[in-house]
């Protein structure tokens, strides 16, 4: 009888490893767990999930024996971890009901182990695609949603404003992506009544309204690390944009260092965090040309006419000897400098690369990021942390996802390696959890070959 039992719990396994399908309840067996509330980890332990949630975890060699038939996962000995986070996308759109495209953006995503997407240029279909989620039609990451770009055209007055950001609310988008362009006058209307309505907001830094206005005025997230060189600038008709170059790039040697430290008080004063997404700025405005971007293997994924799209995105600053390496390199090595300023002084960070954008293949991007992070002089545990517990965080919900604890989502990956000894493992992947749902290696890898070979350059 226990035979014809442990058979038909086989079946089921080999179903459930081949399908991905949802499994009401399982356990995870022979894994090292990295809690991430410190570098130790938990060896030989067993997970125990049901309805989508992490019930309880056992040592290797004490498991209930009411739990010993359930349907099981073998880790292998890998690594558990409670996976990353991509903060900082551009999620496609559509305006009909063919979601294909974003449903290959979903699947680069979780291939390379990120459970969680802000997405921050905004759209309804982003509304449509957070339910369709949510309820198994589509399978994704979690979804936090930013309604469509405020910005200096699209906010026509402070009136418009203040309307567009109760409209945005009402709908049900999570956060407010501000973009550059907005007066005073148009940004104290959104930032008060986005206060008003309850609504999270943050982005680009406008020059007119800068960024210590926009941290005492309730900015939650500065993107791209936007508005610190410009504080930092005592000339500011320096700022003309024919001066400074993109992003005040060029205006690096002209900073006044000695009023950082007021700059990084005030962002923790105000409780802000930072999206610093440094492998954007190394590849669309670094100094490597696009021709070795384009050659690069992550661009298998993308379609061919969004790869020409970012070439020549590129090539045009190029070809305006904006992004000779004497401009750049300095610009650089300043972002990593600031990066590191704000990390030691404990102000909060979030993984992101932004993605899909100029070489950043989505799901690919955030290795990249992962890197420079570490290059600028991150630990690796914080760094994993700014893409897990971090998010919740952010969107006051700790302890509901990004954490392996009892009565959490359960969402973890499993690697093959410990990425707190080598951030290398991090692409290791054995496969994923995602909200009690497991996707096998070979799942992952199907869907990569899928997109790969619907891309492939004719």
């Amino acid at each position: 009888m226990r035979t014809f039992n442990t058979m038909i719990s086989l079946t089921i396994l080999v179903f459930f490893l081949s399908t991905g399908l949802k499994a009401q309840e399982l356990l995870v067996k022979n894994v090292h767990i990295l809690t991430l509330d410190d570098t130790s980890v938990k060896k030989d332990q067993t997970i125990h999930i049901k309805d989508g949630l992490i019930i309880d975890f056992y040592p290797k060699s004490n498991i209930p024996v009411g739990l010993r038939e359930l349907v099981s996962i073998d880790g292998m000995g890998g690594y558990v971890f409670p996976g990353l986070a991509e903060m900082h996308s551009h999620i496609p759109t559509t305006d009909t009901n063919d979601f294909s495209y974003i449903e290959d953006v979903m699947w680069l995503y979780l291939a390379n182990g990120i459970l969680n997407v802000r997405g921050m240029i905004g759209h309804p279909s982003h509304l449509e695609l957070k339910k369709r989620i949510e309820i198994g039609e589509i399978t994704g990451p979690r979804i936090f949603a930013a309604g469509p770009s405020l910005n200096g055209s699209s906010v026509e007055s402070p009136e418009i404003g203040a309307k567009m950001v109760k409209e945005q609310h009402q709908a049900g988008f999570d956060h407010l992506k501000l973009h550059p362009g907005l007066d005073m006058p148009r940004f104290l209307a959104i930032a008060n009544t986005a206060k008003e309505v309850g609504i999270k907001f943050g982005g680009h830094v406008s020059l007119d309204v800068g960024l210590e206005n926009s941290l005492n005025n309730g900015y939650h997230s500065v993107e791209h690390i936007d508005g610190y060189i410009e504080a930092l600038i005592v000339d500011k008709s320096r700022l003309d944009p024919q001066i400074a170059g993109p992003f005040s790039m060029l205006l690096v040697q002209e900073a006044d260092l000695s009023k950082l430290p007021q700059l990084v008080q005030l962002t923790l004063d105000t409780k802000a965090w930072i999206a610093p997404t440094l492998t954007l700025f190394e590849r669309f405005f670094g100094y490597i040309p696009a021709d070795e971007f384009r050659l690069e293997e992550d661009m298998k994924y993308m379609p061919g006419i969004q790869v020409q799209q970012w070439v020549n995105q590129k090539k045009l600053l190029e070809n305006q000897g904006v992004l000779k390496e004497e401009n750049v390199k300095p610009y650089l090595e300043f972002r990593q400098m600031l990066l590191k300023t704000l990390y030691d002084a404990d102000v909060p960070i979030l993984l992101s690369s932004d993605s899909p954008q100029v070489f950043n293949v989505p799901g690919f991007s955030i290795h990249n990021e992962i890197k420079s992070m570490h290059d600028a002089g991150m630990r690796p545990l914080d760094i994993l942390r700014s893409g897990s517990r971090n998010v919740a965080r952010y969107f006051d919900q700790e302890g509901d996802f990004g954490v392996l604890e009892k009565n959490a989502s359960a969402d973890f990956v499993l690697l093959r390696g410990n990425p707190l000894e080598d951030l290398n493992q991090l692409r290791n992947i054995s496969g994923v959890m995602l909200r009690g749902q497991w996707i096998n290696q070979e799942k992952l890898q199907s869907e990569l070959n899928r997109i790969e070979k619907k891309n492939i350059r004719k």
